[in-house]
């Protein structure tokens, strides 16, 4: 008799966003023509570049002719998109060999085959608020989760403890929901405490391209002794707007051997294994974000993004909410007045002033009391909200 995976069995229910839409659709059905701000998009709402979208023309022209057409391109990743990869992080003095970076469909994709590597006796340790997807992924694979919590004492950036040991351990900086980030120290004693126990990092650098201050790694690979107890996931969909088209990719350094075996190896396995390959299409639009002209065009968007961060952070200055994040981050982690509760506070938000963002208790415990706003929506948007704040809190 075919027995399913019973862990699937032991997910909570995925109500977050549904029960935000579902209140938003009642509100608007009791409430038509009104106009909700929505401020908990976790999308970007600019556009691809004018440079990848040259070079995605140009691939689709390639598709078209013999000569230049490709069929299944190569499992970990196209030759020309891996080396562009490697020499942009030496611009950052983080030198890797083109075959240790692994081209995806992008970092959430990743983040759940990953665990394929590691026994499902292996324990993870998640830091608490945490993206959904590290605790439901490693529910699926059977695996035993240790929660770390955090919080404001901490400024939602825990150190190591003892009482919190794991095999696996999820960081995600700048991170999401939080928008806090470990600073070079921080996340040192994290890369120390992974060697010393041989535990592995999995480093979830998704939004490292709104990072501006100087004394915060984009990689965790700037650390010393990080290639021997880390993989790096990264995506292309906030740091140039990928989220409709799908790229993302993995470091795993060859330095990285746990019971004798290369993970760097393990992984070419898996992916020749279970995979065909990301479209040649894509591909090339990805190699058009490392571009000089690529980059300076991406760094506009992000800039675009991070002034509605600028605006949101106005408001909550005015009235005197505390908040992390937005500086270095596209979320802004507002704690809610008066000590409501999140929900609470995401009911008076929409039917008080018509602004939606999400509750922090769908992050998981530790989120309870705190609320996220996004910085990827409309200018036009994000100012109107800011006022509407700033009025109701006033």
């Amino acid at each position: 008799m075919l027995t399913p995976n019973a862990h699937y069995a032991e997910l909570k229910d995925s109500y977050l966003f549904f029960n935000i839409a579902q209140k938003i659709k009642a509100y608007l059905s009791s409430h038509p023509g009104e106009r909700v701000l929505r401020l908990g998009i976790g999308d970007v709402s600019l556009p691809l570049c004018k440079e990848v979208i040259k070079a995605l023309h140009e691939a689709v022209d390639d598709q078209a002719s013999k000569e230049t057409f490709h069929g299944y391109m190569p499992e970990c990743g196209a030759p020309f998109l891996r080396e562009t990869i490697a020499a942009h992080y030496l611009k950052r003095g983080v030198k890797l060999s083109s075959d240790e970076v692994f081209v995806s469909s992008g970092a959430s994709d990743e983040l759940g085959d990953i665990l394929d590597l590691f026994d499902r006796s292996n324990q993870a340790l998640i830091i608490e608020p945490a993206y959904p997807a590290y605790v439901d992924a490693s529910v699926i694979a059977g695996r035993k989760i240790v929660h770390l919590p955090s919080g404001e004492e901490n400024g939602f950036l825990p150190g190591p403890d003892e009482k919190y040991e794991a095999d696996l351990i999820y960081i995600c900086s700048p991170n999401n929901p939080t928008g806090a980030v470990f600073d070079r120290e921080r996340l040192q004693a994290w890369v120390d405490h992974a060697n010393k126990t041989g535990a592995v990092i999995l480093f979830d650098a998704a939004y490292e391209a709104f990072i501006e201050d100087s004394s915060i790694p984009h990689s965790i690979f700037e650390l010393e002794g990080a290639r021997t107890c880390a993989i790096e996931i990264c995506s292309l969909s906030k740091t140039a707007g990928f989220t409709g088209t799908r790229l993302g990719y993995t470091v795993i350094p060859k330095d990285l051997v746990r019971g004798g075996m290369s993970l760097n190896g393990m992984w070419v396995r898996n992916r020749t294994t279970k995979t065909n390959g990301v479209s040649y299409i894509i591909q090339k639009g990805g190699a058009a974000v490392f571009t000089d002209e690529g980059q300076r065009q991406i760094k506009e968007n992000i800039a675009f993004y991070k002034n509605n961060a600028r605006v949101i952070m106005r408001a909550l200055d005015e009235i005197g909410v505390k908040y992390f994040g937005g500086r270095n981050a596209p979320y802004i982690w507002l704690k809610c007045p008066g000590e409501t509760d999140s929900w609470k506070f995401f009911d008076r938000l929409l039917n008080e002033i018509r602004v939606v963002g999400t509750p922090g208790a769908g992050f998981g415990k530790c989120g309870e009391g705190w609320f996220r706003l996004s910085s990827f929506g409309s200018p036009e948007d994000t100012s109107l909200a800011a006022e509407r704040i700033v009025a109701l809190f006033s």
